[in-house]
């Protein structure tokens, strides 16, 4: 190999190790500290004593298992991964450790493929947003209409669920009576429905019902939840509760449409000013210019 080559090789390399390296850095800088992730709450907690999916890697003697297990913690995205696949709703197509593998694959080919095109070494910079890419381009958008289909039709359950427990009925065989009436399950109705096999499996309810609000990671979801962990605690009527928490998601949900209805009449001068007037302009005008260029105006 040539010296140019050589150093040209050096510069790629040197380059995408002090990328990761500072990404690395800012991150790790900005996580927040064990003790303060401790002190959130119980909700975070109970995450907490959650199997990672990375400690099943520990005692692994495979040398990719322990690169991998290198990468996640030294970028601190343990815990990221793993709440991302658990917002995700644990797709059976994919894990942590594929999703690992996708990020560090992007934050490779990202810079190579700029360095290739613009033949200049500090595109190599680009590689932290390789990194992040998948995120922004895949995950993000899965887990915002995943979160969209669960908040459809959740007033609706919210409403039958005070109907039954009026009735009667316990909140749990409530739950479990709405998701066998379901005539299609959406998002909403398996995790229900997973919080129930959790009860069955010896869970308490609160646990089952806080790992509900984590899986889903909607306020709305985390707000119903604390209801019935409070009714539970001081013995007050949940079906008033949940009544008046419909009533005020549903109005809520009203002021969210007339909030956006109101910006659409704003966002419309955008495309009103780029492609109407300008054509509209051409067509009043475009006579007038022909009639002056071809030999003045006609008075």
């Amino acid at each position: 190999m040539t010296p140019d080559k050589i150093t040209s090789a050096l510069l790629i390399i040197l380059s995408v190790a002090g990328s990761f390296a500072a990404f690395t850095a800012v991150q790790r800088f900005f996580a927040p500290r064990k003790e303060e992730r401790s002190a959130i709450g119980d909700i975070s907690d109970m995450e907490g004593r959650e199997t990672s999916f990375f400690t099943k890697l520990d005692g692994s003697k495979n040398f990719w298992d322990k690169l991998d297990l290198f990468f996640a913690r030294q970028m601190g995205m343990e815990k990221k991964l793993e709440e991302t696949y658990m917002l995700l709703g644990r797709p059976p197509g994919t894990d942590p450790l594929k999703m690992l593998h996708l990020k560090l694959i992007a934050g490779a080919v990202l810079p190579l493929v700029s360095f290739v095109l613009t033949q200049s070494p500090f595109t190599l910079v680009l590689a932290p947003l390789g990194f992040l890419l998948p995120d922004a381009a895949i995950y993000s958008g899965r887990i915002r209409r995943r979160q969209e289909d669960i908040i459809r039709n959740f007033p609706t359950f919210v409403d039958l669920a005070a109907l039954m427990i009026e009735s009667g009925l316990d909140y749990m065989t409530a739950f479990d009576r709405i998701v066998k009436i379901a005539p299609v399950k959406t998002g909403l109705e398996l995790e229900i429905e997973r919080t129930i096999n959790e009860v069955q499996l010896g869970y308490s309810r609160r646990d089952a019902l806080r790992r509900l609000s984590l899986r889903t990671g909607l306020q709305e979801v985390r707000s119903f939840v604390g209801l019935i962990v409070q009714s539970d605690e001081l013995g007050t009527s949940l079906v008033e509760l949940l009544r008046n928490y419909s009533t005020d998601m549903r109005f809520r949900r009203l002021n969210k449409a007339e909030k956006l209805a109101a910006q659409a009449s704003t966002k419309m001068l955008i495309p009103l000013f780029i492609f109407i007037f300008p054509t509209v302009f051409i067509l009043m005008l475009s006579p007038m210019i022909s009639d002056l260029i071809t030999g003045g105006m006609p008075f």
